[in-house]
This record gives C-alpha cells, sequence and structure tokens, in this order.
C-alpha cells in the first residue's frame, strides 16, 4: 500500500520536501512508517515529532490503508 506522508516546519526542511509518498505493507502501523522515515531520514528521530492519520491525531499503533495520510508534525514554539 501506498501512504502520503506530509511534512511540517522543521521535518519538512530536513526531508527536504513537504510530502513524500511511501510504500508500505498491507496491515502496517504509524509505528512501521516512523521506523522507515528515520532510517530514512535519522534527523526526524531527533524530533519530538507528532502523527495525524487522515487529519486526527493517533497513536502508534494505528493501522494505515492504501491512500492515507500521515502528517509529522515537529513541536511548535513561539511567542
Amino acid at each position: 500500500m501506498k501512504v502520503q506522508v506530509r511534512l511540517f516546519a522543521a521535518a519538512r526542511e530536513l526531508v527536504g520536501t513537504g510530502e513524500v509518498v511511501h510504500e508500505l505493507p498491507d496491515g502496517a502501523t504509524v509505528q512501521a512508517l516512523v521506523a522507515d522515515l528515520f532510517r530514512l531520514y535519522p534527523g526526524l528521530a531527533e524530533m519530538r515529532l507528532r502523527f495525524a492519520l487522515n487529519a486526527a491525531y493517533v497513536g502508534q499503533d494505528a493501522l494505515l490503508h492504501d491512500g492515507d495520510e500521515v502528517a509529522c508534525i515537529p513541536p511548535v514554539g513561539g511567542g
């Protein structure tokens, strides 16, 4: 299956793009996606990312389906 990964802020800068399509086996979870992303882009592992699946925050045990959109959201600071 293929999922669309959206990256924001520092994560986007690190990867060099705001979107990537990632292929995973059927039945994969967000955790499997995260492991792949950290392997491909080791700098992401140093960030405190949160994940949203189809616009809703989820835990890493959430199941993925073909065509899902996963957003990788780093911490946001401001004043």
